[in-house]
């Protein structure tokens, strides 16, 4: 069938960005604060499940919500099953917007709002392109289901709920990354070293706090101390600020003060291209005379983590050929004197390498304090060849529509749903050469991308299925 997927893709482009306006207006991040037995993961993320679904059963697909945790919208029939494997939640919009970060904004060409990149915007173009081979009558020749997650930015807490319940998929994709493809993820890791709250000597560390979550580089910093001589920190400070990538502010009550630093977000999985507010801070913080536990936290964070996404100085450094570095983020960072303190560490490993190795250098690091390292959630790298006829077709589809044929499949530090399934790739929607703003403040998606990769999706569905 012969079909100009991108003309077809622009007569959809009125009701895709009214779709995309009401699914962004939705603050569908995690807020266990806030669960109850209809919102187990908050009202957030299951308000944008529940849209998400209503908008496919306006459009006459079968759908299914499975517990406000994960759903699915499905169409055709077959003994195999191919999954496009999107989700509904988001990060916490954070500090530093220019715009609502829960209002679709357009400017300049570009959608702004939090999930118009990771994942409202691209999870809601591959459903378009689904709904495109529904409104032109193409039969596939396998059964579709688009899954809807709820909790990808934290435990996966939807799609294992969905595998519990539902069999497996046979092959799928999802739009939760970059083009060309992604057909290689790094395992992914996260440690938690937790302190003693004390302090000893004549600075004293009374709070201290940054992160929002373990895979987003912290924006925002601040710590209340307890110092002898504060005007002396005072200077100290502005000194600090005159040579450091960050801002800030200091104010003083008496012999307590209190610090703020700014940097700048990124997304987890490379550090480089954020600025990391708390180990600049903690970095600040730790030429001063603080003691016990307190001075162990600074310490930490300021001589083993901070700007070294590389991990050298914890000696966990490692490349592989095919998958490339190990990297490490430093995401979350919390201190209360006479309580405890915790500090939150994310590692992106290549195959050769592992969850052992690294809590063995973190243990090595911290073997003169008084802490416990624990380990959190592992997941192992993931690869399918790039001759398995998913990557070959889906790689075909993306030339031809962008006149790109030197694009080649790529591995990345990212753990998107692709890696559930053996045969289970990552494919868009971020174009070479736009900026990535996941997890950043000021999230974007050009508008004209969105749409290309719309046409994308309904041509890779069809090309899968017939």
């Amino acid at each position: 069938m012969a079909i100009d997927w991108q003309k077809l893709a622009q007569r959809y482009r009125d009701a895709y960005l009214a779709d995309l306006k009401t699914l962004v207006g939705i603050d569908s991040s995690r807020d266990d604060a806030l669960a109850t037995a209809d919102y187990p993961l908050g009202p957030g993320p299951a308000k944008a499940l529940i849209a998400f679904l209503d908008l496919a059963k306006r459009d006459g697909f079968m759908v299914k919500n499975l517990d406000n945790l994960v759903g699915y919208v499905e169409y055709g029939t077959g003994d195999q099953t191919l999954a496009i494997l999107g989700h509904a939640d988001v990060m916490p919009a954070g500090k530093g917007w220019a715009t609502d970060p829960f209002e679709l904004t357009a400017k300049d060409g570009n959608l702004y709002g939090r999930g118009t990149s990771d994942d409202k915007g691209p999870a809601l173009a591959a459903y378009y392109g689904l709904k495109m081979l529904k409104d032109q009558g193409i039969d596939p020749k396998m059964k579709i289901r688009f899954i809807v997650g709820t909790d990808e930015e934290s435990d996966w807490t939807g799609m294992n709920h969905y595998l519990d319940l539902e069999p497996a998929p046979t092959l799928g994709f999802s739009p939760d990354a970059e083009f060309p493809l992604i057909n290689g993820e790094k395992g992914n890791v996260t440690f938690e070293t937790h302190f003693k709250g004390g302090n000893v000597g004549p600075f004293t560390l009374q709070t201290f706090d940054s992160g929002l979550r373990m895979n987003m580089v912290p924006r925002d910093a601040e710590a209340t101390v307890t110092v002898p001589d504060p005007a002396k920190l005072k200077t100290s400070f502005e000194m600090f600020l005159a040579h450091a990538p960050v801002t800030g502010d200091l104010t003083v009550e008496g012999t307590t003060v209190h610090l703020q630093l700014v940097g700048k977000a990124a997304h987890g999985m490379e550090p480089k291209n954020g600025i990391n507010a708390g180990t600049y801070l903690a970095t600040f913080l730790g030429q001063f005379e603080f003691g016990g536990d307190a001075a162990d936290f600074l310490h930490l964070i300021a001589n083993d983590l901070h700007d070294d996404s590389r991990a050298h100085r914890l000696g966990l450094n490692y490349t592989d050929d095919v998958m490339g570095d190990l990297t490490m983020n430093v995401g979350i960072m919390t201190f209360k004197a006479d309580q405890s303190g915790v500090v939150n560490t994310n590692f992106r490993y290549p195959t050769g390498t592992g969850a052992a190795q690294i809590l063995a250098g973190l243990q090595q690091a911290t073997a003169q304090m008084n802490v416990t390292v624990e380990q959190g959630r592992e997941m192992v790298p993931h690869y399918v060849d790039p001759s398995d006829p998913i990557v070959a077709t889906l790689m075909d589809v993306y030339r031809q529509q962008t006149g790109d044929t030197t694009a080649q499949p790529e591995v990345v530090g990212g753990g998107t749903y692709g890696r559930l399934m053996k045969r289970g790739v990552a494919f868009g929607a971020l174009f070479p050469g736009t900026a990535d703003t996941m997890h950043q403040a000021n999230e974007f998606q050009p508008e004209a991308d969105l749409l290309k990769a719309m046409a994308i999706y309904g041509q890779a569905t069809y090309e899968l299925t017939k």
